[in-house]
C-alpha cells in the first residue's frame, strides 16, 4: 500500500507498507532507488502489523516491488501495475 502526504511543495513524504510476517526481512526496490533491494529497508510497526517506510519522491510516476526475504513480488494493495521487460509486473504510484 502506498500513502503520498501532499500538503508540501517539492518532494513529497511517501509511506509503502507491506504486510508480511513480522520477523521477515522486507524492502522496497524501484525506479526511485535504482531497483537496489537492499537499499530502502522497511521496519515492521507492531501497532498496524505491518512493515513500512518512508521516502520523499518528487512529484512523477514510479515502478517498485516489495522484496520479502530475497523474493520479489507486487504490492497486493495496488492495483496500478505496469509490464516490465523481464515480462513480470511492477507496481506503479504516482506522486502528484
Amino acid at each position: 500500500m502506498v500513502n503520498v502526504d501532499t500538503s508540501r511543495r517539492g518532494k513529497r513524504r511517501v509511506e509503502f507498507t507491506c504486510s508480511a510476517d513480522a520477523e521477515s526481512s522486507v524492502f522496497v526496490a524501484g525506479s526511485f532507488n535504482d531497483w537496489d533491494p537492499n537499499f530502502s529497508e522497511m521496519k515492521y510497526d507492531r501497532e498496524r502489523k505491518v512493515f513500512a517506510c518512508e521516502v520523499k519522491l518528487a512529484p512523477g510516476t514510479y515502478e517498485y516491488k516489495f522484496v520479502v526475504n530475497g523474493v520479489w513480488g507486487l504490492d497486493c494493495e495496488n492495483d496500478n501495475v505496469s509490464a516490465n521487460d523481464f515480462g513480470t509486473l511492477n507496481s506503479v504510484v504516482e506522486v502528484i
